[in-house]
């Protein structure tokens, strides 16, 4: 029996924030895999090493976690005004589903960074020296960006003293503005309320659980974490080594999603992994990051817990980010609560690797909150650049 070999394509290994991912010019991939489909889907799920029935990738890129699952595809812009258009695909791990839902805050920092490199953007808007502006076009959720790019001596500048909670070596910093991040034509709150009352059937009764559900960076889900039994200063090892904890937030989250109106049955959830997220919150107190820092009660205005494909995330999705840093700008919102009912524009919260500082600008039109704008500091850098191979299909 002959097969065929390996074909190589072009593609980029990059960290972005506090995760990893491959990225691909549009225009390098197989004609087939250009267009949306199962052609795009099933190449993108090779790369990573998915679906893996013992969950660790090893045939492929992914590094088995959802920080480490991911890919992007870059193309010449589409919109006008803007440089780039930029797709994220999150790659479930033991499941053969991509999933197009969301936006990932984290790899957004090195979007700019890679279209740059990639000749994406007009190199009439690339200064030699000082900051390149680069206007994102996020054709996942149909939302601008815009990265604050470095540059020295015509390149991307990487390196740099710039310390990520999460991250291990200090970078380059990144400015990320997310430009109206919630729905322009609905409510950023999907059921009309701050605070709403989801209902949740558990083995031994149903479960009434205060929540408030937002829709601003990325669909998200705020519980207060005593009502779950948590203090909010939870590691990974506390969550993510307890089937019962992890059984029980997900079947809330997939309740939850039907409440947004993000999909119609809770069984949806199973192939909407990335979208919504949930997180739990807490208070400011004082605690020992996952590094062994001490992370001090007086640095922080509240504590900040999130789910990410089913596990608890080292540090924060960037996306999650854009929504804390919404709703706690917004009065009676359970993490507006929790960071003692101020009207915050900037808010610094306490996460399992340290901490995050996000601002936030958000108004009330017609009775209907609206987000102006997010902004946060992250750094990207290139891991390896050349050619992934994948068996022909």
């Amino acid at each position: 029996m002959s097969f065929k070999q390996q074909i190589k394509i072009p593609a980029t290994y990059m960290r972005g924030g506090t995760s990893k991912g491959v990225f691909f010019n549009l225009l390098d991939l197989p004609a087939t895999a250009q267009v949306p489909g199962p052609a795009r889907d099933a190449l993108l799920m090779r790369v990573i090493g998915s679906p893996d029935i013992y969950g660790k990738q090893i045939d492929g890129m992914g590094g088995a976690t959802s920080s480490t699952s991911k890919t992007v595809i870059l193309s010449p812009c589409t919109q006008p005004d803007h440089d780039v258009d930029y797709l994220f695909g999150q790659v479930s791990i033991d499941k053969a589903f991509v999933d197009w839902s969301g936006n990932c805050g984290n790899l957004s920092s090195a979007v700019g960074a890679f279209a740059i490199s990639s000749g994406l953007v007009d190199p009439s808007r690339i200064p030699n020296d000082g900051m390149a502006i680069v206007r994102i076009w996020q054709a996942n959720i149909n939302k601008t960006i815009v990265a604050h790019i470095p540059m020295v001596n015509g390149q991307v500048q990487e390196t740099g003293d710039f310390q990520l909670d999460g991250v291990t070596f200090a970078a380059a910093e990144i400015k990320l503005e997310f430009i109206n991040p919630s729905a322009t034509d609905a409510d950023m709150f999907p059921t009309g309320n701050l605070v709403d009352q989801l209902e949740v059937p558990f083995v031994g009764g149903i479960s009434t659980l205060d929540v408030t559900m937002i829709n601003a960076g990325i669909p998200t889900m705020f519980l207060r974490a005593q009502d779950l039994g948590y203090t909010g200063t939870e590691l990974q090892t506390d969550i993510n080594t307890d089937q019962a904890a992890l059984s029980k937030l997900e079947t809330i989250r997939a309740y939850g999603g039907v409440r947004m109106g993000l999909f119609k049955h809770i069984d949806d959830a199973k192939t909407r992994q990335h979208t919504p997220k949930i997180a739990f919150v807490a208070p400011a107190k004082s605690y020992t990051s996952s590094s062994g820092s001490m992370v001090s009660a007086d640095k922080v205005d509240l504590l900040v817990r999130a789910m990410s494909m089913g596990q608890l995330h080292h540090a924060m999705m960037g996306t999650a980010a854009v929504a804390i840093g919404t709703a706690a700008a917004i009065p009676n919102t359970l993490v507006n609560i929790a960071t003692g009912g101020n009207r915050l524009t900037q808010v610094t919260f306490g996460h399992p690797s340290g901490t995050l500082t996000v601002g936030a600008e958000a108004h009330q039109d017609n009775g209907k909150w609206q987000a102006t704008k997010v902004t946060m500091s992250r750094s990207a850098r290139v891991l390896m650049e050349g050619w992934v191979r994948v068996p022909d299909a």
